[in-house]
């Protein structure tokens, strides 16, 4: 009897280098390679230096999660890569890596949506997702509730997205407001453990009776924040940070749970997932559970090593590719940095106009 195929995931969208190998759903190996330290002096991620980073950590990384797995090249079965969204130097590395790998082994190559990614991610630790589910995807540049059936075969529909700064943006914004370091997320979790989450009463966005009840704005949250951080400081008076941080980490957990339990109702949809990196915060996901438990609605959250960015839920996402028999990707696959969700699959291909 043959093997079921092994997929070989690379994700390279911004600062981590990361790699997977799936096989049957299950995951058999992973490693990831970060730059971040290299961006802390800078407060975000530097593009250049991330591509950079990117370039010396691919080889290594892929090694890596082959002997995790206790695997060789020649076990590789598919490619699957990151083709969009993300910053474009970063994402023409992995592609790149991914191409020269797939063509060497002569394995098919399969483009991924890197939202698509944190979708999959999930089913690594939870197994296949209902048909249908809800989804929340909450990242340094995406907030977004999807209603999601077969990952690997139908559209994915958008009930609602940021219309400005998504949560995560809001999360590293504020923290250098308060003097935090970068990134601002873990850095707003843990002071938050010592502060009082009602102590400022921070507004929530979007959660009037005549909002849209699924799109999401933290852009106003933000300035709240900042300007309360100023009137402190402006009033020579101490930043109580612990409290300012508790009471931000609970309007955001507030608003994205409230939406996507409210989402699941309206749909008649019984489980929810959240994925992304912002879906390893503590208050995010201790609402989530306590919401969902009071309305009888399943949750499904990825642990920790699976919500930020790797290679492994690329390769989930290639996996489900693979026993779908999709398409595989063109030869001249390229990316597409801004790329709208739409499929789990992205073969974008850029054509060259020439001058007459």
């Amino acid at each position: 009897m043959k093997r079921s195929p092994v997929v070989l995931g690379i994700e390279s969208s911004c600062d981590e280098t990361g790699a997977g190998l799936v096989r049957d759903g299950q995951l058999l190996g992973q490693a990831v390679a970060s730059s971040m330290d290299e961006h802390a002096r800078y407060g975000g991620v530097v593009p250049e230096i991330a591509a950079r980073a990117h370039v010396h950590a691919a080889a290594p990384v892929v090694r890596a999660a082959l002997a995790d797995a206790g695997l060789t090249m020649r076990d590789i079965d598919a490619v699957a890569v990151t083709t969009g969204p993300g910053l474009s130097g970063a994402l023409q590395v992995g592609v790149a890596a991914a191409k020269g790998l797939a063509y060497s082994l002569g394995v098919p190559l399969y483009g991924v949506h890197h939202l698509a990614g944190h979708v999959a991610a999930d089913t690594l630790e939870h197994g296949p997702l209902p048909n249908p589910c809800m989804v929340l995807i909450v990242s340094g540049g995406h907030t977004s509730l999807l209603l999601v059936r077969d990952l690997a075969r139908d559209p994915i529909v958008h009930l609602g997205d940021t219309l400005d700064d998504a949560a995560g943006e809001c999360f590293d914004k504020v923290a250098r407001v308060f003097g935090l370091p970068y990134p601002g997320g873990p850095a707003v979790d843990r002071a938050a453990r010592e502060g009082d989450p009602r102590a400022v009463a921070f507004p929530r966005p979007l959660t009037g009776p005549r909002d849209d009840p699924h799109a999401f704005s933290f852009s106003g949250l933000k300035t709240a924040a900042a300007r309360w951080a100023e009137q402190h400081r402006a009033a020579g008076r101490a930043l109580p940070v612990a409290d300012g941080a508790a009471s931000l980490q609970e309007a955001i957990a507030d608003v994205l749970t409230r939406k996507a339990v409210g989402a699941c109702r309206e749909h008649g949809v019984g489980t929810l997932v959240v994925v992304g990196g912002v879906a390893a915060n503590s208050r995010v996901r201790a609402l989530a559970q306590e919401r969902c438990d009071a309305a009888g609605i399943e949750l499904r959250v990825p642990p920790l090593r699976l919500c930020t960015d790797n290679g492994a839920m690329i390769a989930a996402v290639g996996y489900l590719l693979v026993r779908a028999g999709a398409e595989p990707a063109p030869l001249d696959v390229s990316i597409d940095p801004s790329a709208p969700l739409e499929y789990a699959a992205l073969h974008p291909v850029t054509r060259i106009v020439r001058a007459a």
